[in-house]
């Protein structure tokens, strides 16, 4: 299972909207809710791109393989 840390990331910006992400990345809102809730099957490079610039991290710090 891949673990994905968008909402640990956005409390450290004390961002707590997801729209205002949206804007300020570039990334969908309904992209964004599926990470933030783990209900995600697939994500593109462009997205992790966007998200690691934006947070200044890499892709270690946004997402997490946790074995079963």
């Amino acid at each position: 299972m891949i673990k994905c840390h968008l909402p640990m990331l956005m409390a450290e910006k004390k961002i707590r909207s997801l729209n205002r992400l949206s804007r300020e990345t570039g990334v969908s809102a309904p992209a964004l809710a599926r990470l933030y809730d783990g209900t995600n099957v697939r994500i593109d490079y462009s997205t992790i791109e966007s998200l690691c610039s934006y947070f200044q991290c890499g892709i270690g710090d946004l997402l997490e393989y946790v074995p079963d």
